[in-house]
């Protein structure tokens, strides 16, 4: 008897409500069809999702074992964006992944980064996880835009009726890009979205949708949120075999000099 296949619609997510729903909506609408398009040939054994579960962004992947894992900044109670192969029930903390080094050849992190109460940990924690030549996909609003400047409002609200709790902070796509490189990592692509769908009214963005013929690299800041692809390298060492190594006599298998005394030799007269 074949298994049911059940796929949920995608909810809101309780990090993007000072959005509103409809930009919000935009938004997962946007990072799930980027992930179908940038995922969909990324080939390995093991893929994770880290956060977010209203998005599922390893549909359109075909690797054996794909989970989607849910942080400490998670609401208990939401349920996941399941496909066939996520594992339901899967937590963890964001600074302390439960898998050992370099076992997973794929890692998407949709808002995990801007969530986390430690940011630095968890791309530490990203950089052991993954196998060399594995791929991370990132995702985040734009602080620099007017979804970041909703969001920057929202955490700000949610601070003040509670300084107890960890809201997270937005963080941009060149200082993440930079963090990366300095844990080895290669940026493969940096591309922005939400350009014209963040406007207020339906009128304005109908009115502005020819913006969307321009390409995003001459106006980056426009975006309301960003995506990085990058890859893990290791550098490696290399056998020359072109020539023998030159064989480096000892000192200590050297032969020390010693007197040598004459038995033969006359002795000398009275």
């Amino acid at each position: 008897m074949a298994s049911v296949i059940i796929e949920t619609s995608l909810l809101e997510s309780a990090w993007l409500t000072g959005l509103g729903p409809s930009a919000a909506r935009t938004l997962l609408d946007w990072e799930q069809s980027r992930a179908d398009a940038l995922l969909a040939d990324v080939f390995g054994y093991h893929a994770l999702q880290v956060g977010c579960p209203a998005l599922d962004s390893l549909r359109a992947n075909r690797m054996p074992h794909r989970w989607t894992a849910k942080t400490e900044f998670e609401s208990p109670g939401q349920p996941l964006a399941m496909s066939r192969f996520a594992r339901e029930g899967l937590g963890m903390d964001s600074r302390a992944w439960p898998w050992p080094a370099e076992s997973l050849d794929l890692v998407v992190m949709p808002h995990a980064l801007e969530q986390s109460a430690d940011a630095h940990a968890c791309l530490r924690e990203l950089e052991r996880v993954l196998i060399p030549e594995g791929q991370v996909f990132i995702t985040g609003i734009n602080p620099w835009s007017l979804w970041g400047w909703r969001q920057n409002r929202f955490v700000r609200q949610h601070r003040a009726g509670n300084p107890q709790c960890h809201m997270g902070q937005l963080l941009s796509s060149h200082r993440v890009c930079d963090w990366l490189r300095l844990l080895g990592f290669e940026v493969q692509a940096l591309q922005f979205g939400g350009t014209v769908s963040e406007q207020p009214s339906e009128l304005w963005r109908k009115s502005l949708a020819w913006l969307n013929r321009f390409d995003p690299r001459w106006w980056p800041l426009r975006g309301g949120a960003y995506l990085i692809v990058a890859t893990k390298r290791v550098p490696g060492g290399r056998l020359l075999t072109s020539r023998p190594w030159r064989k480096v006599r000892s000192v200590a298998s050297s032969t020390v000099p010693v007197a040598r005394t004459d038995v033969g030799a006359r002795q000398p007269g009275p």
